[in-house]
């Protein structure tokens, strides 16, 4: 008999725990052949991950998830046998109550936001005792092997890989999203937040030859998902209103603005790229996946605490880096999350781009050693039954 899984959800102001919750699901569905329920309280950010969603609907089936609406008025719902509190979200009192009374109880599950920081790796497992007397389990995700890994659907290394080898396949993607680039051009992703320092770096692609040390000094094509950085990017360009389909060239750098793509083809959008600009949580490990020199912008966190975070992991990445380029990419990374200006570091980064592509490749190859995410919960159930 499949087991039951309810996947807990809050749409704060982004599209990354909708988006991790929702891969969750559906690898859970179609791996592991459990049945899910994801609730989302804001549907209308999960329409913007999975078109054809219906922002409206209070039930929908999508890739055999059952994507329920979760109401503020909360309904009386059978609960599952794995209940999934997905980053710090507070489940329905009533929903707990009836967890209290279920035979037998859930297993409950406190899924955290991913971090590389090690004190992780101490808390990952542990149960805390509720008020309700239900026990809470806190999964931490990770990068270590003492964590729960990272989400990772079966094949995805490898079908990058083919996708990279596949010339006509790359070519036909980009054509079906207008993508028609200068053929010496390297591409970059950039998916950001606001950014005070953006300008600074559109002027480094603008003026390639003089902003960089290297020989093979190139043009770029900047595919911009649409998303909060366009208005740091409009600022630059000195226009207003830019939509998706937006083409314009300035010096050695061409800008384009994308829809903001599935998730299926944003992984294929990394793969096309040489170098990619990366936010929050998702979308810093789908680039991963890739294999392509990155740079993290992290959700910044009043407290400070993301500062935390982004050094806890570069402690890990830098590993096996030259100590040159470790220092460039900290300076790019310290420098973007700031908003400051990118001159500088960005000029001492491209002296080291096949050094950091080669790394990158290196890194992700052995993160997939280990178990994934999705794997590592079924597991923590089936050994908790």
């Amino acid at each position: 008999m499949k087991a039951s899984w309810d996947i807990f959800c809050t749409a704060v102001d982004n599209f990354g725990d909708v988006g991790v919750t929702f891969r969750l699901a559906r690898q859970l569905v179609a791996e592991h052949d459990m049945k899910v329920r994801l609730w989302v309280d804001d549907l209308s950010a999960f329409v913007r991950l999975c078109p054809g969603a219906d922002a409206k609907a209070e039930l929908q089936w999508h890739d055999g998830v059952q994507v329920c609406f979760w109401p503020g008025d909360w309904q009386p719902a059978e609960p599952a046998d794995v209940v999934i509190e997905a980053f710090a979200c507070r489940l329905p009192p009533a929903y707990i109550e009836a967890m209290k009374a279920r035979n037998p109880r859930p297993l409950w599950l406190n899924l955290e936001y991913l971090s590389a920081e090690e004190w992780v790796t101490g808390c990952h497992g542990l149960p805390s005792l509720q008020s309700s007397g239900i026990q809470k389990f806190f999964f931490f995700p990770g990068f270590r092997p003492s964590t729960g890994g990272l989400l990772r659907e079966a094949g995805l290394i490898d079908r990058r890989h083919a996708f990279e080898q596949n010339p006509t396949a790359r070519q036909a993607f980009l054509a079906d999203l207008g993508i028609y680039p200068q053929a010496d051009a390297r591409l970059i992703s950039l998916f950001a937040y606001e950014h005070a320092g953006l300008g600074s770096w559109l002027d480094c692609l603008a003026h390639s030859q003089a902003h960089s040390s290297v020989q093979d000094a190139q043009p770029t094509h900047l595919l911009v998902p649409e998303g909060r950085i366009i208005s740091d990017v409009e600022r630059w360009l000195g226009v207003d209103g830019l939509r998706a389909g937006a083409v314009h060239v300035r010096g050695d750098l061409t800008i384009q603005v994308l829809p903001f793509v599935r998730q299926k083809d944003y992984d294929l959008l990394l793969w096309c790229c040489a170098f990619n600009v990366v936010r929050g949580e998702d979308s810093f490990v789908r680039g991963q996946w890739a294999g392509r020199p990155l740079i993290w912008h992290i959700y910044e966190q009043d407290d400070d605490a993301h500062w935390a975070k982004l050094d806890a992991f570069l402690e890990l990445y830098l590993a096996g880096l030259s100590e040159d380029a470790g220092q460039s990419l900290t300076q790019v990374w310290r420098n973007w999350n700031a908003g400051q200006d990118m001159t500088q570091s960005w000029s001492a980064l491209e002296k080291h781009r096949d050094e950091l592509t080669r790394h990158a490749e290196r890194w992700c190859l052995e993160r997939a050693l280990q178990d994934d995410l999705t794997t590592a919960l079924v597991q923590f159930y089936r050994n908790w039954i």
